[in-house]
């Protein structure tokens, strides 16, 4: 039987959740950008946004998608930080760069509220659909049924 490895330390997955956080503050401590996005994800679900931001404004600095599209989350609701358009739209287009799906989509919403229908917004909703963004795909199935793009796009 094969035992469960922590793809990091190589050693057996941690039994007990109190283990799992020693290990993941450990990481957090080498900079590593997975493990800091995962914490500032912890400190959110416990409501602390203030260390949430923090955690994942260090981890998008080391270039990990998932803290530029939940810093971009931050700034679009105002949770722990003030609301900001242009450091929201900043971090969905950094996330949306790195390959998230979910900010390829919401850059392609914020393009098509702004009236950008035939152009930017159907790629951006291209782009994610063939990210696997389910969302996104049947956005161009509706787009296309009402004729703003067509099967060469």
């Amino acid at each position: 039987k094969l035992q469960q490895k922590c793809p990091f330390c190589r050693k057996a997955a941690p039994d007990t959740e109190e283990e799992f956080k020693k290990r993941l503050m450990k990481r957090v401590e080498a900079n590593d950008p997975f493990a800091m996005c995962q914490m500032g994800t912890e400190r959110y679900k416990a409501g602390d946004y203030n260390a949430a931001f923090e955690y994942w404004t260090k981890a998008a600095a080391l270039g990990d998608v998932e803290a530029h599209y939940q810093l971009s989350c931050l700034y679009h609701v105002g949770q722990g930080v003030e609301k900001d358009e242009k450091k929201q739209l900043h971090h969905l287009e950094e996330a949306a760069i790195g390959g998230h799906p979910r900010a390829r989509h919401n850059l392609g919403y914020m393009e098509w509220e702004n009236g950008h229908h035939n152009d930017r917004a159907v790629k951006h909703f291209i782009i994610a659909s063939k990210l696997g963004h389910d969302e996104s795909l049947k956005k161009v199935k509706d787009i296309y049924k009402a004729g703003h793009v067509s099967k060469d796009d």
